[in-house]
């Protein structure tokens, strides 16, 4: 896979469209510093092969999402090399939620039945997070691409260090392997194009994605934080406010006395017709 700033395509034999430029093959992606860091909570979050088989179901989920956003994004285009590159990119997200698909479904024949739920984690552990973010309808071809460029990286980084921590799980480990390679061909594309349809504006659209994605992360970040703080105030109504009310309702209770009770009015006191 080439990179060249023209964008120039060619054909390979049972490859495809590629991008024909300088260097060889697309740059080793390694993993963002936070994800070394935060390296045993992503250990932890894959090493449950069950929780890693529902992880993979929800990353098909999104591939195929973002490959018919960009199936979209190729109609709407007037770029002949754009429309040709996203639906290069497009048949690219369908064979990924294929992969992870398959995959899942092989590691579930193999997992015991069950019936409880499992906690996938996805605040510590996202796929491609930014193509569910994805409005073809609104954008121009420089604000996709920025996006995109984005977006696609931080999946490489994502997808880099799941390559790291499934290391037990080979088959697991050989699918991130070949994804990994289209999301930094992906990455570098974007950028390359994006380069040409903003020369002198992409650095200033790449700013603009960066604060949309920032400001994305803090709705997602406060909408979590909100059930967070409506699941705590529920438990504490309900373990410490309602046993309170039935402890005062039950002293009530016990205070009361049984059968009827007599109610004496005294004479004269009622201000009516036979009063």
């Amino acid at each position: 896979m080439r990179v060249s700033a023209t964008g120039s395509l060619s054909r390979e034999t049972g490859e495809g469209l590629v991008l024909r430029g300088e260097t060889p093959r697309a740059p080793r992606v390694h993993p963002s510093r936070i994800d070394r860091l935060l390296y045993p909570v992503h250990w932890l979050v894959w090493s449950d092969a069950q929780r890693r088989a529902c992880k993979l179901l929800r990353f098909a989920e999104t591939e195929a999402d973002g490959g018919r956003d960009l199936a979209r994004a190729a109609e709407l285009t007037r770029d002949g090399l754009l429309r040709r590159l996203y639906l290069r990119h497009a048949m690219d997200e369908q064979r990924h939620a294929d992969l992870f698909r398959a995959r899942a479904r092989a590691m579930l024949l193999t997992l015991p039945s069950s019936t409880a739920a499992v906690v996938e984690a996805n605040w510590f552990a996202p796929g491609e997070r930014g193509l569910d973010d994805l409005d073809v309808e609104g954008e121009n071809d420089g604000e996709l691409l920025a996006f995109l460029h984005l977006s696609e990286r931080a999946a490489a980084e994502r997808f880099a260090i799941y390559e790291r921590v499934v290391s037990s799980d080979p088959a697991t480990q050989r699918v991130f392997a070949e994804i990994l390679r289209d999301e930094a061909f992906h990455m570098n594309y974007t950028e390359a194009q994006l380069k040409r349809v903003c020369p002198d504006r992409y650095r200033f659209r790449l700013l603009l994605a960066r604060l949309s994605r920032l400001g994305k992360g803090y709705l997602r970040l406060a909408v979590a934080l909100a059930g967070l703080i409506g699941t705590l105030v529920l438990l504490v109504q309900y373990f410490l406010v309602l046993p309170l009310f039935a402890l005062l309702a039950m002293r009530a209770h016990r205070r009361e006395r049984l059968g009827w009770i007599e109610h004496r009015v005294a004479r004269g006191s009622l201000t009516g017709q036979y009063g």
